[in-house]
């Protein structure tokens, strides 16, 4: 039997602009390269049905699985490293030691979890 995917974590709600911690996603610069990168993940997938569909060879059918894993490990990783630059480094900034403390958890929980 398979274990069940964890629910992703709460989230912080949306914040007003006068909050002193309001800021946009650093990402939000990078979006079309991200969602080039899903696009091309998502044809990888794909692809690895019809490999099955057309009954491929194993090797070749996990070795299309790996591409899709480094491909979806290098997208976190961007997030990751814009996480880090952006949310953490503005929280630090602000002086803010809870808030940061905040986002400094966030990254070692994202961390925990990327590398189960």
């Amino acid at each position: 039997m398979s274990e069940a995917t964890p629910a992703p974590p709460e989230h912080t709600p949306s914040v007003s602009p006068a909050d002193p911690h309001a800021h946009h996603h650093g990402y939000r610069n990078d979006v079309n390269a991200l969602k080039n990168r899903l696009k091309r993940i998502e044809g990888q997938v794909r692809g690895v049905e019809r490999m099955v569909d057309e009954d491929a060879y194993c090797i070749d059918v996990i070795t299309q699985i790996s591409a899709i894993k480094a491909g979806l490990d290098r997208v976190a990783m961007l997030l990751l490293e814009d996480h880090l630059d952006h949310c953490v480094a503005d929280a630090a900034t602000q002086g803010d030691s809870e808030y940061t403390a905040i986002k400094i958890q966030e990254v070692t929980d994202v961390v925990k979890r990327l590398l189960k």
